[in-house]
């Protein structure tokens, strides 16, 4: 009698369980992935973003008064503990020379110079701004998820008990949800691109290969909850260009598919990545390298203007600062991204840090565990600019100058820090050359040949001798 209770009780659970998984299903199918599709919208990510707003508006309340009834809380840090002077070499060098009597033109040796590089040092040690880049974004108060500023300490009760809700919310509840939704996306993605390959070149098989990508990123998309704003649509890559932005996560390409096609750039994978990179390329001219082609520079460059010189081809997307950033400044644009020709389509790409920390440290994280933070974050908001087309001026503008140029462009957009140095040196030493400018420019203004040193970016180059 007991055997047949305990069986009729997990047939009932069996049940229970077929029902629930049904209703799932039916939910992630009709109300999430459908509309995502079509790029609809319901409306339910819109509601969920301002009922977030309203709980951290509140938390941050919570804080502040917390604070005023807690003095013995340390106060925040500011995001930079150096006050660095803007001024150009020779002008930081006459103010420690005040105190000593000055030749007419004002360039001779003095010991006192040595301060000036003594000072850029120390700076550089204490608070470089190269390695801060590489670094989470640190936020002036808690957005309730587990990695917060560092400052966060015990203020109530209430707000303990949001914190619990939430992790409750996004492990219980948002994360099976977008981690269903990125397996039907991938599955969907390497079907579908799979099943285009098969139809013989022709503008029928472009149309379906650019709806099935922009179908599947939109559904990785909604399994992030991103809510995307894009601006200045008439400045969209067009095909037979060049796509470049600063580059923050590798979600950077899902954000910007969602609005439109692109031919990706990048290197062979093994894996799950080399099984969805070799179905996407039966459907698509996406141009991916081997490891051996890619350290030829001639052989990249040759490819990627064979793509740009067949104008019927998809738009290429490069982010050449060739690392992620995280969030708050612009850096270095490898200049061949600017040799290959053809027309510039700059966008500037900024994720709001009071939802979730987008920036991917891949020497902190490896790819499952920064998917796993993304996943359980609040959700991806991020703005899109896309800015006017840019070519290469004809009056004797090298491909450097041009890359500084888009490059300032977005920096300025998107409210970025505009620096010149280079990405790479996150795994990397500075270059002698950038020593020895500097070192130039130091002779150059004792000897009377340059009067006048450039301000910033060249002074930068000293802060990491």
């Amino acid at each position: 009698m007991e055997n047949l209770r305990g069986g009729g009780v997990m047939e009932d659970l069996w049940d229970v369980a077929v029902v629930l998984f049904q209703v799932w299903i039916s939910v992630v199918l009709g109300l999430i992935m459908l509309p995502a599709m079509f790029g609809l919208s319901l409306g339910v990510t819109g509601v969920y973003i301002q009922i977030l707003v309203k709980i951290l508006e509140w938390a941050t309340v919570r804080i502040q008064r917390g604070r005023k009834e807690q003095p013995t809380l340390p106060l925040p840090l500011a995001n930079g503990i150096i006050e660095r002077e803007g001024g150009s070499m020779e002008e930081e060098m006459g103010e420690l020379r005040c105190s000593r009597p000055q030749s007419p033109a004002g360039r001779e040796f003095a010991l006192c110079d040595v301060f000036y590089f003594y000072k850029k040092g120390i700076e550089s040690i204490v608070d470089d701004q190269v390695t801060q880049r590489f670094s989470s974004e640190e936020l002036a108060s808690w957005n309730l998820l587990t990695r917060t500023n560092q400052n966060f300490h015990y203020i109530s009760l209430r707000l303990t008990i949001i914190w619990g809700v939430g992790v409750f919310v996004r492990y219980c509840v948002l994360f099976p949800l977008r981690i269903t939704l990125a397996i039907i996306g991938l599955t969907w993605l390497v079907i579908g691109t799979t099943l285009v390959g098969f139809l013989p070149d022709s503008s029928a098989k472009n149309w379906l290969s650019e709806l099935v990508h922009l179908m599947c990123y939109r559904i990785c998309a909604r399994g992030l909850s991103a809510t995307i704003h894009y601006h200045n649509k008439s400045n969209r890559p067009q095909k037979g260009g060049i796509c470049v932005a600063n580059h923050t996560t590798p979600i950077d390409v899902v954000i910007l598919a969602n609005d439109g096609c692109y031919a990706m750039v990048g290197q062979v994978h093994g894996g799950l990545m080399g099984i969805i990179q070799r179905s996407m390329l039966r459907s698509c001219p996406h141009v991916w390298f081997e490891r051996s082609e890619m350290k030829d520079r001639h052989a990249v460059t040759s490819r990627l203007k064979a793509h740009v010189a067949a104008k019927n081809k998809l738009p290429i997307l490069i982010f050449p600062e060739g690392t992620c950033i995280n969030n708050t400044s612009v850096m270095m644009f490898k200049k061949g991204s600017f040799e290959i020709g053809g027309t510039i389509y700059p966008v500037a790409i900024k994720y709001d840090p009071r939802f979730g920390d987008a920036f991917w440290n891949s020497a902190k994280y490896n790819m499952v565990s920064y998917l796993l933070r993304m996943m359980t974050s609040w959700a991806i908001v991020v703005n899109v600019w896309y800015l006017p087309p840019m070519t290469l001026e004809q009056d004797g503008e090298d491909a450097a100058h041009f890359a500084n140029r888009v490059k300032s462009a977005i920096a300025e957009q998107g409210g970025l820090l505009d620096l010149a140095w280079d990405g790479g040196l996150k795994r990397a030493k500075v270059k002698d050359a950038l020593k020895e400018e500097q070192q130039k420019m130091y002779s150059s203004m004792i000897v009377g040949q340059n009067g006048n040193i450039s301000p910033e970016p060249h002074s930068r180059a000293t802060e990491k001798q």
